[in-house]
């Protein structure tokens, strides 16, 4: 009578161990990289940061503060945590949502590969689950973002809870879609990925549905679930879920922006961006290559040489394998999805991916490649132990690899996670390396204007476009309150508003603010440069364009 509860208590307690160690990992990490200065590095961390800061502290507040061109959900969990200046300015309130999700997705990947390669009592299940969330929360990669604002974390935690809810429903669990569908509109919410990963599940869904009524017109029994749970309305409620959350957003920019696809073809769109700054994408166009640079960008996030990358693209395309005979394991295919997300991407989209080793050799958006992590760890150690036990069948060592199949495959997956890390650590993580090479010139930068304009009477107000220089602001502790920037344009008024404070205050500097803050082309300058404003002081970064700091007036009013 005393077994059944430390039975059921067995599973519990692993999970409480898992959360304690994925926790201590992320803390001390957070710790770490915030002590050495690089919570704030990435550009987008900050953007992040400011645009949720805007929400509340802006001369025109509220939630068309949020934009359009990234989604909102990051944004609105970051709100309750930045309210406090010192968690603003630290960039900690930023870090505390990618914190939680970090520990959300390592406990999401090992719940979904013991659901999947056994269960709550199978050993055998519960160390595969054990080993691929070890592999998850010990990537340096993800190590490092989860300490920042950046989103990678966040969705990477939705799109596993998605993952694993869908396949607790193939498996006849009646509840189990409707999360999956919470999951999923939440992924939506967070990156354009989940699009995707919606469209695909939707498109899934409804093939078992029509799978499950031609096996029921012609007699056949199959292990699908039931008649109840593959019923119309749980598949239509699941649709509707998924679905919610993008068109919510179309309908959004559309009542706003009086463009659904502002996000897509807008002034701030990627596709703007590539325009206005001539950015090469070594794979437009080419499907296959589009895809080699995704691919090369996930290896780079898993290993630090070009041929330990390939032995884990090896050994998940193994595991791919094998996870397609078993009908419980074929769910595991769902986490290459964003390779052909990416793919599609980076080849007809405006989302170049730079990697160091292939043209035009330099970082950019590697960070990308670590959509792909989930894959790599749950089909890494498949792939491994199919070729093992493989091996083991062989008549000649059949007696001697047999006894030893399983240890053999432990150690073979932590010996190549254990020098790969390895490796990269001594390297840097290359996310790491990435937000280094390409911003810690503009955080230089920012850090110099915000150390001359903090030493200002605590009333001065400020015109600038934030732009990729939030950052000023936010390290010199000044509330955004006191700038005019270009949020504080109202956007639902097309094609222009000249009534609008950005406008107004570009039209005549002098009567809004105290002082300008510009950099060269941006519009602040150029109202600068037709009202002949004088500048104070002009500040230069290594390869950054100069930052001038203008007297509008010489008194405020």
């Amino acid at each position: 009578m005393k077994t059944r509860p430390s039975q059921k208590a067995g599973p519990e307690i692993e999970i409480v161990r898992l959360i304690w160690l994925a926790i201590f990992i992320s803390v001390f990490s957070f710790l770490y990289y915030q002590r050495h200065g690089d919570v704030l590095l990435y550009g987008d961390a900050v953007a992040h940061i400011n645009i949720a800061c805007r929400v509340f502290d802006s001369r025109t507040p509220g939630l068309l503060q949020l934009g359009t061109v990234w989604l909102p959900l990051p944004h609105l969990l970051i709100i309750p945590f930045i309210v406090s200046k010192q968690m603003w300015q630290s960039g900690t309130g930023g870090s505390i949502p990618s914190m939680a999700a970090f520990v959300l997705g390592t406990l999401g990947i090992f719940k979904l590969v013991r659901s999947t390669l056994g269960n709550e009592q199978s050993s055998a299940g519960r160390l595969s689950a054990w080993i691929s969330a070890i592999l998850y929360a010990a990537n340096p990669n993800l190590i490092y973002l989860q300490s920042t604002a950046m989103g990678e974390s966040l969705y990477l935690a939705f799109f596993i809870w998605s993952l694993f809810f869908f396949s607790e429903f193939t498996r006849g669990n009646t509840k189990a879609l409707n999360r999956c569908g919470f999951c999923v509109a939440a992924a939506c919410l967070t990156r354009y990925d989940g699009w995707f990963l919606a469209a695909v599940l939707s498109a899934v869904v409804l093939s078992m549905k029509f799978r499950s009524w031609r096996v029921r017109s012609s007699q056949k029994q199959e292990s699908l679930p039931s008649k109840n749970q593959m019923s119309t309305g749980s598949i239509a409620r699941f649709i509707l879920i998924a679905s919610a959350a993008p068109i919510f957003w179309l309908a959004y920019n559309a009542a706003v922006y009086r463009n659904p696809l502002e996000f897509m073809n807008g002034p701030y769109s990627p596709h703007a961006i590539e325009q206005e700054t001539h950015t090469v994408n070594p794979a437009r166009g080419n499907l296959i290559a589009a895809g080699s640079y995704f691919l090369k960008a996930a290896e780079l996030n898993v290993s630090n040489s070009n041929w330990e990358g390939r032995v884990w693209l090896f050994f998940a395309i193994l595991g791919a394998i094998a996870a397609w005979r078993p009908r419980n394991r074929v769910t595991l295919l769902l986490l290459a999805l964003p390779l052909v997300f990416y793919a599609l991407s980076i080849a007809y989209g405006s989302v170049p991916i730079f990697v160091p080793t292939w043209w035009p050799f330099s970082l950019y958006n590697v960070r990308y490649g670590l959509q792909l992590l989930p894959a790599f760890v749950v089909l890494v150690p498949v792939g491994i132990s199919f070729l093992i036990e493989s091996a083991s069948r062989i008549p000649s060592i059949e007696g001697t690899l047999k006894r030893w199949a399983s240890p053999a495959a432990v150690l073979l997956i932590f010996l190549l996670a254990a020098s790969s890390d390895a490796a990269i650590w001594r390297a840097d993580p290359i996310c790491y390396r990435e937000a280094d090479r390409n911003m810690r010139g503009l955080v230089a930068l920012d850090t110099r204007i915000g150390d001359w304009i903090k030493s200002l009477p605590p009333t001065t107000t400020f015109l600038t476009f934030l732009g990729q220089h939030s950052g000023i602001f936010e390290r010199a502790g000044i509330p955004l309150a006191r700038t005019i920037n270009e949020g504080n344009h109202r956007v639902w008024k097309q094609p222009s508003d000249p009534d609008g404070l950005w406008e107004r205050a570009l039209a005549d500097p002098a009567k809004y603010a105290d002082f300008a803050i510009a950099f060269e082309g941006d519009p602040v300058w150029t109202a600068a440069r037709d009202h002949h404003l004088k500048a104070l002081v002009e500040i230069h970064s290594s390869g950054q364009p100069p930052g001038l700091i203008f007297e509008t007036r010489t008194a405020s009013p």
